[in-house]
């Protein structure tokens, strides 16, 4: 039986055995796109194909093709989707499905659409690897 994920802005919800973290969902006004660049990043190791579970604490949705996954620790992985995802950078929720206890590049998001209150499926789209980052903060 396979595990269903639901991400939701930057906090994730859980809809099958476990239950990794709880966030509110935006209002209309704060689901508004972002105007904002993918943060710079550091690689600070090789890319892998998968990441465990367990670990996720919550994912930043950047834009169509960017997520980063915020595990335990503080580390940062960012998954560069092969293809644009449409709505992803909008919207900024997905959900998946597995049947294992790793998230990997094989695996498939589907964009999580906010439709009248309610949340819709939009696209499907294919992950990438998951690359080690280290977040580039800005000078002030």
């Amino acid at each position: 039986m396979p595990l269903h994920r639901r991400l939701i802005a930057s906090g994730l919800i859980a809809t099958g055995a476990a239950l990794f973290a709880l966030q509110p969902l935006a209002n209309a006004q704060d689901a508004a796109p972002k105007k904002s660049k993918v943060p710079s990043a550091e690689v600070v190791g090789e890319p892998v194909s998968c990441i465990n579970l367990s670990q996720i604490r919550s994912t930043q949705v950047r834009d169509d093709r960017t997520i980063d996954f915020i595990l335990s620790g503080g580390r940062v992985y960012r998954n560069q989707l092969p293809n644009q995802c449409g709505s992803l950078g909008f919207d900024r929720a997905f959900t998946y499905a597995t049947s294992l206890t790793q998230l990997c590049n094989v695996d498939i998001i589907t964009v999580l659409q906010n439709v009248g209150g309610g949340l819709m499926p939009g696209a499907s789209c294919g992950l990438g690897e998951f690359t080690p980052v280290k977040l580039v903060k800005k000078a002030k």
